[in-house]
């Protein structure tokens, strides 16, 4: 609270004094621009006081009503998004796969019994036995261990569903994560933590409804059971670190689950210890009559039941058969049950699970294994397109796409399919440089259709005179390379409003320095003073820009929220003061420019203008903060919602900051001293601002925001041919089959076997 009014008073003192420093006061009119200066200083300091109070006000911890009603929100929110998940992984249908946990064996890896409770010995399949075995150990903290495709992944879903369904009020609410995003050398386990939670479920950034900091009050009171999947998918270099800020950061009694496989875990304990007052549990192989059972159970009646008869026949009498060792990994379990789903009045051909115990064709587990792998894409495919011809992909074209999908993943060793990354799967969109050197041929583009535009449909009156904006226009994009790449180097993007402004005011800075040429070609006729004061604007109309916006560099998370009418009073008087402040701000630039000697270069009676101009601005961004409004309760992230939240905002963003910027712009191009030939008459220079001044804004404005850079990477990677058309379609479609898995706003491969497995193949086209 101190610092915010320390920054008001500060933001103020130097408004007035650097207006006022040197400028001599004895002509009238400069003493009344100074007497306009001062009021709306006053003016300024007054909106930046309630900011600075409401900002105090918001900032007030929430009490522990609002506590547990965010967790209760929470609670109900992971329940029905890893219910449904569940369902599309069928780790429930028609039962779960029986699997024995308990403590590992391994040395080294856990700390003495003593500390961590009880043994633990459980099975997956038995809600109640799992949440009582997880409540016994002392601090509830676990670590998950197992060979690939153990079910690692699905005992932690299974937990989570588990606990939520005993939970009590009073209970913490368990959360999964993937660890794969989480970087230790760049942040702590703790804010990686909260910024996963506020990614993954806006809801709880709803100060009005929860308070502000309710997600610290969560983690700090112990509310929550961070569930961590998947450590060995960090890079090798990150596991030892991961695991030390795991522990160090994270209070010893704060509850915690972790996953990872076993000699990957044993590695990076050696390295940094092993993770205070945690049991550690591995599982037991799958028995074959465990599996062939299950398998059986899980098929319709007819040929499939007859063909692992068959199966449950030959390695009763051969133990020791390739199928049976396979069939001992819960992952070729759940593979087989995919891939010999069907029945035989579907036409299935080829896939008779008495197949597998062909020792000619299988000599050895691992070519049972990758039969399961190969089979598993088209198998789905095919079945689905029988299902519904009109809406099924076409299995070879499916696959290629998948195996595209699944080499880009691997080549940059990660497991994420995050949507708004897509773009650094293009070299020239993933450097800063190149990606401000792209942007900036696409400015020149825009405003060479502005320019057929105004020749086409406004009838310029030559096209010799049009052909003098163009230049003018591509002179002017030169400000969009430094400007671009300036903000790409510039990695954090959660910054508080005073360096926000100050680093939003840098890069407006950085882009006005590569006007003067531009200015000098539209302005030639004009005086020094009317070049100072055209770059000055364009400054000033970016910097509105940015501050709505924010820098225009591909964001690390997607913007979320949409419009709402909740809380609308709150909206509302944060409308008000942002309207008010700009306002202000907006007046006094205009002041100090007369008071500088450019009056003569503005248009009559410039403070009136500067108060329009503010206030529009104002609005403007103030529609902005509203459409940035958290989401409801009930709202998970998702892709597909996620797409559709960025793509709103950023649409909206650019028809807000078009405005913003469009302005001053068309206020300075529409002055009396324009010289009189055709092309720089008063209305068409105000046509000109208009339309130029909404090229740039909106161009800054998109640049800010995930959407268009993942627009222009899909279209891109589509038209080669290596991506659908209807990307989100068909990621959606592969994660009903279960090829695909969903956490959070983040599509994975349902194993990292099978992404490396898919990786591996060569495509068909």
């Amino acid at each position: 609270m101190r610092g915010r009014w320390t920054v008001a008073w500060a933001l103020c003192a130097a408004v007035t004094g650097g207006l006022l420093w040197g400028w001599p006061l004895r002509d009238p009119e400069r003493i009344s621009a100074a007497a306009a200066v001062v009021s709306a200083v006053v003016a300024l300091f007054g909106v930046a006081s309630a900011w600075a109070w409401r900002a105090g006000r918001g900032r007030r911890r929430a009490d522990g009503a609002q506590v547990a009603d965010a967790a209760e929100a929470l609670a109900r929110t992971v329940r029905r998004q890893w219910e449904e998940e569940a369902i599309l992984r069928q780790l429930y249908g028609p039962e779960p796969l029986p699997l024995l946990w308990s403590d590992c064996a391994c040395p080294g890896v856990s700390d003495r019994r003593q500390t961590v409770g009880t043994e633990v010995v459980c099975r997956a399949d038995e809600p109640l036995a799992l949440t009582e075995a997880f409540g016994s150990l002392a601090h509830r903290r676990l670590v998950v261990l197992g060979t690939a495709g153990s079910g690692k992944t699905a005992f932690a879903v299974l937990l989570v569903l588990a606990l939520l369904r005993g939970r009590t009020a009073d209970d913490p609410v368990p959360v999964l994560f993937s660890l794969s995003s989480f970087d230790p050398d760049r942040e702590s386990a703790g804010n990686w933590l909260r910024r996963r939670i506020a990614a993954d479920y806006p809801a709880m950034g709803d100060t009005e409804q929860y308070g502000a900091g309710v997600i610290d009050d969560l983690l700090t009171e112990h509310r929550l059971v961070p569930v961590l999947d998947g450590l060995d998918e960090l890079p090798e270099r990150s596991r030892a670190a991961a695991l030390a800020s795991l522990d160090g950061t994270l209070p010893a009694d704060a509850p915690l689950v972790l996953t990872c496989r076993t000699d990957d875990y044993a590695d990076a304990v050696r390295q940094s210890g092993f993770l205070t007052g945690a049991a550690v549990v591995e599982p037991a192989p799958v028995r074959t009559e465990d599996a062939l059972a299950f398998l059986s159970r899980a098929m319709p009646p007819g040929s499939r039941q007859d063909g692992w008869a068959t199966v449950a026949e030959r390695l009763a009498r051969e133990p020791g058969a390739p199928a049976a060792q396979a069939l001992r990994s819960p992952l070729m379990v759940a593979l087989a049950r995919s891939v010999y789903a069907g029945t035989a009045d579907e036409g299935d051909e080829g896939r008779d699970p008495a197949e597998l115990v062909d020792a000619e064709r299988f000599p050895t587990p691992a070519a049972v294994e990758r039969h399961l792998l190969d089979a598993l894409v088209p198998s789905l495919y095919e079945r689905a397109r029988r299902q519904d011809p009109a809406r099924g992909w076409d299995p070879r074209q499916a696959r290629d796409y998948l195996i595209r999908l699944a080499a880009g993943l691997h080549a940059r060793d990660d497991y994420d399919l995050a949507w708004w990354q897509l773009h650094r799967w293009i070299p020239a969109l993933a450097g800063p440089w190149r990606r401000a050197a792209v942007l900036a041929s696409l400015g020149c583009a825009e405003f060479l259709l502005l320019t057929v535009f105004l020749v086409a449909v406004l009838d310029a009156p030559s096209r010799a005179e049009a052909l003098r904006w163009f230049p003018q226009s591509v002179l002017e994009s030169f400000a969009l390379p430094p400007m671009l790449a300036l903000s790409g180097l510039v990695t954090r993007r959660n910054r508080t409003l005073p360096r926000a402004a100050a680093l939003a005011a840098a890069v407006a800075l950085a882009g006005g320095l590569a006007l003067p040429p531009s200015s000098w070609y539209y302005y030639r006729d004009a005086s020094a003073s009317t070049l100072l004061a055209s770059i000055g604007f364009f400054c000033f109309a970016v910097w509105l820009v940015l501050l709505g916006v924010g820098l225009p560099t591909p964001p690390r998370t997607p913007s979320r929220g949409r419009p709402a009418p909740r809380h609308w009073r709150g909206q509302l008087v944060r409308a008000l003061i942002l309207v008010i402040s700009v306002t202000a701000i907006s007046e006094t630039v205009f002041a100090g420019y007369a008071m500088a000697g450019y009056g003569s270069v503005l248009p009559p009676g410039s403070m009136p203008w500067g108060a329009l101009i503010g206030a529009v601005a104002g609005i403007g961004l103030a529609a902005l903060d509203w459409v940035r409004a958290p989401a409801t309760g009930a709202e998970v992230a998702t892709p597909a919602s996620s797409v559709r939240a960025d793509r709103l905002i950023s649409l909206i963003s650019a028809g807000a900051c078009a405005v913003v910027f469009v302005l001053p712009e068309a206020v300075f191009r529409a002055v009396p001293w324009v010289p009189s030939d055709p092309l720089r008459t008063t209305m068409f220079s105000a046509v000109v601002g208009l339309f130029h001044g909404a090229v740039w804004g909106s161009f800054l404005a998109l640049a800010a925001h995930s959407w268009p850079y993942y627009t222009a990477a899909r279209l891109l990677l589509a038209a080669r041919g290596e991506l659908p058309w209807r990307l989100q379609a068909f990621l959606a479609n592969a994660h009903r089959l279960g090829i695909l898995r969903q956490v959070g706003p983040v599509y994975q491969f349902r194993h990292a076997r099978l992404r490396d497995h898919l990786a591996t193949r060569p495509a068909s086209s």
